[in-house]
């Protein structure tokens, strides 16, 4: 059991210290929109991840089926991902006046579902991170049995939980020391990097494919 949770640990470690444009939409999320923002974002993550994690452990033959169609999800992905990037470069205004405290920031159920939704896309369709739980999952199922499994997953979730949760109250730290201007620059970049993260799956695609 110790063993198992020692390398979920490190598992949840590597996953939280990866860089792609989950990091980078949560922390974007939690500027803009403060606390709520974030956490509507990252809960869809989360889900998406045990979603992933379950059916990885569960029904792994039917996801290495899947991986077929790895050049189709990741077309998709990618093209969700740019046009979610140029949204935040051409579209996205920043309307919150400086110094509004958190209990202000108008937050509904309607930007809940979206934060929420773009989450759930995001993660899902992230090649990536589908590889990154088959992958770990196949490698354990030859050497653990289903319980061990069970506790080096859910110990590796529950680190990969509280270091979205670390990113969320930095940022949102950092977001009340923040003019409108600088959130506006932060949201460009945001989605440069975005495009940048789906225009590198793109190539990956045609260059493995070559």
């Amino acid at each position: 059991m110790l063993e198992s949770i020692i390398k979920g640990f490190g598992l949840g470690l590597i996953f939280v210290l990866s860089v792609g444009p989950v990091i980078f939409t949560i922390i974007k999320q939690s500027i803009n929109n403060g606390t709520k923002g974030g956490f509507s974002f990252v809960l869809g993550v989360w889900l998406s991840d045990i979603i992933l994690v379950v059916v990885s452990n569960a029904f792994s033959d039917f996801v290495m089926q899947a991986m077929h169609f790895k050049t189709t999800i990741s077309y998709v992905g990618a093209a969700f991902i740019i046009s979610m990037g140029a949204f935040y470069i051409f579209f996205k205004k920043v309307s919150l006046p400086n110094g509004v405290s958190e209990r202000e920031v108008k937050f509904g159920k309607r930007d809940f579902t979206k934060a929420f939704m773009s989450g759930l896309i995001i993660n899902t369709l992230n090649p990536s991170v589908m590889l990154f739980w088959l992958i770990n999952a196949t490698a354990f199922a030859a050497s653990h049995s289903l319980a061990e499994r069970i506790i080096l997953f859910s110990t590796c979730l529950l680190v990969n939980m509280v270091g979205d949760v670390a990113k969320i109250m930095l940022a949102t730290k950092i977001r009340h020391k923040l003019t409108i201007h600088n959130i506006s620059i932060i949201n460009k970049i945001s989605g440069l990097i975005l495009i940048g993260f789906g225009v590198a799956i793109i190539y990956g695609i045609v260059y493995l494919n070559k």
